[in-house]
């Protein structure tokens, strides 16, 4: 006889991480994450857009929280430096802007005809030359609507099995628990499901090479953009991300389009691993004054308080992509901070954090003898002082 053992209660299944919220609390979490921001800007203020290059910029300097709050909330921190009285001298001039578009529109003629044979040429790998080019509508009402539509876009396109352009497609990625759109300036289908990044810029491409400072600066542009594509390519089969991201500028001085192919491998891995490491936004919110505001309308000493009130990590490198660089390096001159020195200064300094321990340490008025910083301190500045005797007894 077969013996029938008693029915046992399941054991509780211990979950590691946060419980995931339901449908309902996200939407009204993120309803209230919007009305947030929005108090933060301004009643009347317009978000600002935050695009792929300030990204890649936020993403160097993942320790700034004033960054992360200011460009998730949508300030204007060009206008905001000027209400503050630090204007910086920051963006692209309108002749570099205007010259960029009109040399992205000669790339894309013709259905994008010139881009497409650059790209078989440099990526076709062994499919055939494109001689039929889908290129899908992506009108849609707001960046979500347009996600969504590009979204599909890339799904219909892989599914057909042949080459498509996707002309200034949006990209969704959620930064420090918020949802950030971006625009490519296009991204190409391959007949085997490869989805490559396209990135057109105006400096020019001397004897097949460009300037390396631009190409870096595009590689980790474009490295967001493979983020943002990796996303959808998670929900799509058969779909992979190329790596690869293919470059378009200027041959030597002319006007001419031509190619180079760029490996973002690197740039991704780093830009992913400083995006994970951003303070969430609603923490950041919920921790400032009530009443904090960000509005350029108001006065000086508010914006300041309220500039003030949000942790900045300012590095000398922020003077090429913050509008507020001059304001935080004012700021930390004023305090004697080391991060004004560099990076690297900051690092060898270990816990001396203002030029006053450092000048102070390196005179033996303070500091632990055993340390080694204050070791090579005081062994620098008494060889500075031997060279400036040496230098005196041969007047």
């Amino acid at each position: 006889m077969p013996q029938h053992r008693p029915m046992q209660t399941p054991r509780p299944v211990a979950h590691s991480g946060p419980t995931p919220l339901p449908p309902q609390a996200r939407e009204q979490r993120g309803t209230t994450l919007r009305q947030r921001l929005a108090e933060l800007r301004g009643p009347a203020v317009a978000p600002r857009p935050l695009d792929a290059r300030a990204l890649a910029a936020l993403a160097a300097n993942p320790g700034c929280r004033r960054r992360a709050l200011l460009d998730g909330a949508g300030v204007d921190k060009a206008a905001l430096a000027t209400a503050l009285g630090s204007p910086a001298p920051f963006g692209q001039s309108q002749f570099a802007f205007v010259r960029g578009n009109a040399f992205e529109a000669k790339v894309k003629a013709d259905g994008g005809t010139e881009l497409m044979r650059l790209l078989h040429e440099r990526l076709g790998g062994g499919a055939e030359a494109p001689c039929e080019v889908l290129v899908p509508d992506l009108t849609a009402a707001g960046p979500e609507g347009r996600a969504a539509r590009t979204a599909l876009a890339l799904r219909e396109a892989t599914e057909a099995g042949g080459w498509a352009l996707l002309d200034h497609p949006m990209l969704a990625l959620e930064v420090a628990g918020s949802p950030t759109y971006l625009e490519p300036d296009a991204v190409a289908v391959h007949p085997d499901g490869t989805w490559t990044v396209v990135e057109i810029k105006s400096f020019p491409m001397i004897d097949g090479s460009a300037d390396a400072a631009k190409v870096g600066a595009a590689a980790r542009q474009s490295a967001v953009y493979v983020l943002a594509l990796e996303r959808i390519a998670e929900l799509t089969e058969g779909v992979e991300v190329g790596h690869r991201v293919l470059l378009v500028c200027p041959k030597d001085f002319s006007n001419l389009p031509t190619a180079s192919v760029v490996d973002v491998r690197k740039q991704r891995a780093v830009t992913r691993r400083q995006l994970a490491r951003l303070t969430r936004i609603e923490d950041i919110a919920a921790a400032l004054p009530e009443g904090t505001t960000f509005d350029p309308e108001c006065s000086p000493q508010q914006l300041d308080a309220a500039v003030e009130s949000v942790g900045a990590t300012y590095a000398p490198e922020c003077l090429a992509a913050c509008e507020l660089a001059f304001h935080c390096r004012a700021k930390a001159r004023a305090a004697g901070a080391v991060e004004a020195l560099g990076r690297s200064v900051r690092g060898e300094l270990g816990g001396l954090t203002t030029v006053g321990a450092v000048l102070a340490a390196a005179a033996g008025k303070e500091g632990d003898p055993a340390d080694p910083t204050v070791v090579a301190l005081r062994r620098a500045a008494a060889l500075r002082a031997e060279a400036l005797e040496g230098s005196a007894a041969c007047r």
